[in-house]
């Protein structure tokens, strides 16, 4: 089908930050470039809407006690073990109740949930934390650049400031780079990827399934969303030297699996589909990573390039 240049635009202001949505027909009167970027609320209604924020789907198991329990378009992982669980992400305020539902397919108690981590503080990812905490009575544990925004409700966000406000939640640990989470026998390192947030955290599992040994990488930071500003931005200083730190950060890690917080990025949808046939192996995915970071990595210079010619143009 023919897409209107508005469309067009508005699309790829969207994938910019998020991957390529699903098959599906465009809505009409799609907002343009600059309104997605000024204005945060409806930038938040157009990507919950396309991207399918909200909508629920079935839990898949990925690699031994790794467990997708989020929504169609978000990305919430539930970590097993016989001490306890750990949950990370929950995605939207309202998707609480469906990653109830989805670990209780699984044959699992959210009750049973110990500890609560999170890739970074905003509401897609942190929405639904203060409703868990409240759930299962878990202790939350946040990367340090990231506890004001986490028990704020990420109120004063250096782009959003009050615009996407969610329940602010307590948080219990404060994490700093390289720190480590265990329970059982899941352990997980967090590693501090600032950039798309102050305190954005990027976690490494290292793990054996029926023998074999594996790295499962949850990257995050790298991104930046309609509106940034990454050459300079008064109201986060030192973003541009950030970025490019996570960056390199990044492209050290040397994952067998990746997953993200946003389904789009890893063929989320194409991977499980694959996995009925193909087991674990339809995980693995060491160049589709690679490509991910260096795409994030050439968007984000791009954009830097942008916008220090436009000042420039502007003197």
């Amino acid at each position: 089908m023919s897409i209107p240049l508005r469309t067009s635009i508005t699309l790829a202001v969207l994938l910019a930050s998020f991957g390529s949505p699903p098959a599906q027909t465009l809505p009409p009167n799609l907002p343009s470039k600059e309104q997605l970027a000024s204005d945060n609320k409806l930038f938040l209604f157009w990507a919950r809407k396309m991207l399918k924020w909200e909508e629920p789907t079935d839990p898949v198991r990925i690699v031994g006690p790794i467990y997708f329990v989020g929504t169609t378009g978000l990305g919430v992982f539930l970590f097993t073990t016989p001490e306890g669980h750990i949950l990370m992400n929950t995605g939207m305020p309202s998707s609480g109740p469906m990653i109830v539902d989805s670990i209780r397919k699984l044959g699992f108690k959210p009750e049973d949930i110990k500890i609560l981590i999170n890739a970074h503080a905003h509401i897609d990812h942190a929405g639904a934390l203060a409703f868990m905490k409240k759930l299962t009575g878990a202790q939350l544990a946040v990367m340090k650049d990231d506890v004001a925004a986490m028990e704020s409700g990420d109120r004063k966000d250096f782009k959003y400031g009050d615009d996407l406000a969610y329940e602010g939640v307590k948080v219990d640990r404060v994490l700093r780079d390289g720190d480590t989470i265990k329970l059982g026998d899941v352990l997980l390192t967090a590693y501090h990827t600032p950039g798309h947030t102050r305190g954005a955290t990027t976690w490494i599992a290292n793990l054996v399934a029926d023998g074999k040994a594996y790295v499962v990488a949850f990257p995050d930071g790298a991104g930046f969303n309609p509106g940034y500003r990454v050459a300079k931005d008064p109201s986060y200083p030192g973003m541009t030297d950030d970025y490019r730190n996570t960056h390199h950060t990044l492209e050290m890690i040397k994952p067998d699996i990746w997953l993200a917080q946003h389904n789009e990025y890893y063929d989320f949808d194409g991977k499980r589909k694959r996995a009925e046939t193909e087991g674990v192996s339809a995980w693995i995915d060491p160049d589709g990573y690679r490509r991910f970071i260096a795409g994030k990595k050439r968007a984000f210079e791009d954009q830097v390039d942008e916008e220090l010619g436009a000042s420039n143009a502007s003197k």
